[in-house]
C-alpha cells in the first residue's frame, strides 16, 4: 500500500507545481460560472412557469460544479499512462512488483486532486462575494452536509475508475481519440455538467439514473443544496458504491485481458 501512496503523492505534488495552468483553470471556471448563471437567471426571469429547481439552489449547484470541475469532468487524459501504452514502456511497468490497475488509479487520483486543490477555493470565494441572485449560498443542514461530503468522496473514486476504464480500453485500441471523444459527449450530457438532470425529459432522466455519470457531479451537489432529500441521498450513495464495485471488477477483467494480448509498441 505504501508504494501506491508514493505514486499518489508524486502525482499530487507534481500537479501542484503547475500554477499557470491553475490560474488559467480558475479564470475558465469563473467565466463559465458567470455565463451559466446569467443564462439561467435570464431564463427564469423571462418566464414565470414552474421549474424543476429553485433558482437559488440552481445557482449554488452551478457554482459548485464549476468549483470542483477539475475533479468532476470525465474526459481527463493522463499523458504519462497513454505514452507508455503507445511507446512500449508498459513493459517496464509490468516489471514492477505492484498491481498495474492500482498503480494507475493512484496516479490518476493524485493528479485530479492536485488540480482541484489549486482551483476550488478561489472559485468558491468569488461566487460567495457576488450579489444576489448570482451568488453561491452556502446554507444547508448538518445531515445534508455530511451526506454530500460522503457523496463527493465517493464521486471522486467513481470518476477515477471511469477515467481509468477509458485508459484500459486504450490498451486495446492504442489510440485514445475515439474512446475519449465518445466518452466526453456521453459523460457531459448524462452527468449534468451541461444541463442539470432535473431539466431533462423524463425518459432521459430514467436513463441517467441508471448509468454512473450523474453520480459523479449531479448527485453530490444537488444533495448539498437540498434538491435531493435524505432518503434519495442514502439510496444514491448506495448506488455510488455499487457502481464503484462494478467498475473495479470490469476494469480489472479488461486490464488482465489486455495484458495477455499486449503488443509492446516501439520495440
Amino acid at each position: 500500500m505504501k508504494s501506491y501512496l508514493s505514486y499518489f503523492n508524486l502525482k499530487f505534488k507534481t500537479g501542484l507545481q503547475y500554477r499557470a495552468a491553475a490560474y488559467a483553470g480558475i479564470a475558465t471556471q469563473l467565466f463559465f460560472g458567470i455565463i451559466y448563471t446569467s443564462v439561467y437567471i435570464a431564463f427564469y426571469e423571462s418566464n414565470a412557469s414552474n421549474y424543476p429547481m429553485e433558482l437559488n439552489k440552481l445557482i449554488s449547484f452551478l457554482w459548485l460544479n464549476q468549483a470542483f470541475f477539475s475533479l468532476m469532468y470525465l474526459w481527463h487524459k493522463d499523458k504519462d499512462i497513454l505514452a507508455i501504452i503507445k511507446n512500449g514502456n508498459i513493459a517496464y511497468e509490468l516489471c514492477r512488483p505492484q498491481d498495474l490497475y492500482l498503480m494507475w488509479a493512484s496516479k490518476i487520483l493524485g493528479e485530479r486532486l492536485s488540480m482541484v486543490t489549486l482551483r476550488f477555493l478561489p472559485v468558491l470565494i468569488f461566487a460567495l462575494l457576488l450579489p444576489f441572485p448570482y451568488k453561491l449560498i452556502l446554507k444547508t443542514s448538518i445531515p445534508f452536509f455530511l451526506l454530500s461530503i460522503i457523496a463527493l468522496v465517493l464521486s471522486t473514486f467513481l470518476s477515477t475508475f471511469l477515467i481509468l476504464l477509458c485508459h484500459i480500453i486504450c490498451m486495446f485500441t492504442l489510440d485514445e481519440k475515439g474512446i475519449v471523444n465518445i466518452f466526453m459527449v456521453t459523460a457531459d450530457i448524462l452527468s449534468g455538467l451541461v444541463i442539470p438532470i432535473p431539466f431533462f425529459p423524463s425518459f432521459l432522466q430514467k436513463i441517467s439514473n441508471i448509468l454512473p455519470f450523474r453520480y459523479v457531479s449531479d448527485f453530490p451537489f444537488r444533495l448539498y443544496v437540498g434538491d435531493i432529500n435524505i432518503r434519495e441521498g442514502i439510496i444514491g450513495i448506495i448506488i455510488q458504491l455499487i457502481w464503484i464495485i462494478i467498475l473495479v471488477i470490469i476494469g480489472r477483467i479488461l486490464s488482465k485481458r489486455a495484458l495477455r494480448k499486449a503488443v509492446i509498441q516501439g520495440g
